[in-house]
């Protein structure tokens, strides 16, 4: 009977992720754009967050599930550059079209703002290149992920709000929030958080339970279904409130972000807290220690992102890096023997796109407007 809890969860996940959609939308002309998104991360990743403790927990009391840890985050991570980012450009490149009536051939071009999140990406994974080569992940390494994180939400602190003439871009529901007067706008917006995360709290788990309960009818495997099915399940509110940024050409800057936030808070905080929950479950502090096979997994997502990082760096996204992006993730999707050979494409790939990068560092890029931003910011503040 659980399979038919997906008749009334799916329709609540849908609305709680409007409701966030909406809140991060207004939320960005009192707080900065990137700030409001790392905030709907956070909400949005909540399911994902449950599923990644659970399963910590089952490993601490069954060592034969602790490669279930492995499958289930790096997964989602994959998901969300060879899937999600994907996604963010389809979807916008048919509503472009669709709204012009003529050929659709544009990048998604990046705002400044968007440098902080782009380059927070790097020290995650270099750090986890440094947990790939010891092959644990201890306690220490929880707390350093932390911090990166939290750096990060310090820089996007610094950035300003947008400005009230851009409201104009809202949807309907949103704009007639930011009309409202003050501090009726801002409990509207808290209002709209404080509601999807209710909704998303009481509906992810029977959602995920009723997904997992049809997996289990077609026979789709506990492994495959830890690292795909239960986090695209888990990323659902995501990619509702990115197809509806998406839809418009002006907020598909906002939606590629929103997934770039989103495998921040999975590189750092999601992973994080892994070693705590796995300890608390033994009962001592512990280290999770992974085999060749998770070790594989992880160099697999950290080289996927990075190359993901190099498309980005240079503040915009084209057609055929989402498309490369994407076939690289179905295939392996599809074919998983081959995720060595995938590996090493992803990895020369990322080499040349590094090569590059250097060889036209004076071109605009994250790193510069990274450095403007910084330099405004200390204007501002004399």
């Amino acid at each position: 009977m659980e399979s038919f809890s997906a008749l009334w969860t799916f329709p609540a996940i849908i609305l709680a992720a409007m409701l966030i959609a909406w809140a991060a939308e207004c939320g960005q002309f009192f707080i900065s754009q990137g700030l409001a998104l790392a905030v709907l991360a956070w909400i949005q990743t909540l399911p994902e967050f449950a599923v990644e403790a659970v399963i910590a927990l089952d490993a601490a009391k069954d060592p034969a599930k602790i490669h279930l840890v492995t499958a289930n985050y790096t997964g989602s991570l994959r998901l969300f550059v060879g899937l999600g980012w994907p996604m963010v450009y389809f979807v916008s490149f048919f509503f472009a079209k669709l709204s012009r009536g003529q050929r659709a051939s544009w990048t998604i071009k990046l705002e400044d703002e968007h440098a902080v999140a782009v380059l927070s990406l790097l020290p995650a994974l270099l750090y986890f290149l440094v947990i790939y080569f010891k092959g644990t992940l201890n306690i220490l390494d929880g707390i350093i992920l932390s911090a990166i994180y939290f750096v990060y939400l310090y820089l996007l602190s610094k950035m300003p709000p947008h400005d009230e003439e851009e409201m104009e871009d809202l949807g309907r529901i949103p704009k007639a929030v930011m009309r409202l007067k003050r501090p009726a706008n801002i409990i509207g917006i808290v209002c709209f958080f404080i509601l999807g995360a209710v909704i998303l709290y009481f509906s992810a788990h029977p959602f995920l339970n009723s997904m997992l309960a049809l997996a289990v009818s077609f026979g789709i495997s506990q492994f495959v279904f830890v690292q795909w099915v239960a986090p695209f399940l888990s990323e659902f509110p995501e990619k509702l409130s990115a197809f509806h940024w998406a839809r418009k050409v002006n907020k598909a800057p906002m939606a590629l972000i929103n997934f770039v936030s989103s495998s921040i808070n999975q590189w750092t905080i999601l992973v994080a807290m892994i070693p705590f929950i796995y300890s608390f479950g033994l009962g001592r502090i512990a280290a999770v220690v992974f085999d060749d096979h998770q070790k594989l997994e992880i160099l697999l997502t950290i080289v996927q992102s990075y190359l993901g990082f190099l498309f980005l760096v240079s503040m915009d996204f084209q057609l055929f890096e989402a498309s490369a992006l994407f076939v690289l993730w179905l295939v392996q999707f599809l074919i998983p023997g081959i995720r060595v050979e995938i590996l090493w494409v992803y990895g020369v790939w990322a080499a040349i796109e590094t090569v590059r990068l250097l060889k036209n560092f004076e071109q605009r890029n994250a790193f510069h407007v990274f450095i403007k931003l910084v330099k405004e910011h200390q204007r501002a503040g004399r």
